[in-house]
């Protein structure tokens, strides 16, 4: 008997969307989550190493960055994240329901918008063509922002509500417990949070 989960149906699990949002979600989850918390790491020694260090910006690179300082120049790198982030974010999106599923929508949202900007500076670091002439690639709100603050800020701003996702996923109120179909949450049908 097929039931229909979420947006998924139950008695079939045998695609790949599908494992990853029931039998694999929770290993999913973990994995995707180890690739953000590094990255945000990077950032977070980034803005260490500007601001409680002093050190200058273009010196400034994280910890991959000192040991491949060529590493974070290269676009390709900062977009291959973003893209990361908003197939990770959009693939793992069917498993959550009810409150979870808003703030994950919410975080895949300004993923959308983070990733498009990633995509106007990658696109700038193919072609040579810099916005507005600038010497370097900038990105539309860079134009008001410096680089380092403002992709600090998108890093928070889809970290946050992927948290509070994370939350609501993992222990769901009573009304919302199985709606997702898979074997995430931490807490049983019968409790109430």
């Amino acid at each position: 008997m097929a039931v229909d989960v979420g947006g998924l149906t139950r008695g079939s699990r045998d695609g790949l969307l599908q494992r990853l949002n029931y039998r694999w979600h929770g290993a999913a989850l973990v994995i995707f989550s180890v690739i953000v918390v590094a990255h945000w790491a990077e950032h977070l020694v980034q803005a260490f190493q500007i601001w409680a260090l002093g050190w200058a910006r273009p010196e400034s690179r994280g910890v991959l960055g000192l040991a491949y300082p060529w590493l974070v120049t290269e676009e390709w790198l900062h977009y291959g994240y973003a893209l990361i982030m908003l197939v990770g974010l959009a693939v793992l999106m069917p498993a959550f329901a009810g409150r979870g599923r808003w703030w994950w929508g919410l975080a895949l949202g300004i993923q959308v918008w983070h990733h498009f900007e990633h995509l106007i500076l990658f696109a700038q670091a193919q072609t040579g063509n810099h916005l507005l002439g600038n010497a370097v690639p900038t990105s539309v709100v860079q134009l008001l922002l410096p680089r380092v603050e403002l992709h600090l800020f998108y890093n928070v701003a889809v970290f946050i509500p992927m948290l509070i996702a994370l939350y609501h996923h993992l222990y769901p109120a009573r009304s919302e417990g199985e709606v997702a179909g898979c074997s995430c949450s931490r807490v049983s049908s019968t409790t109430t949070i």
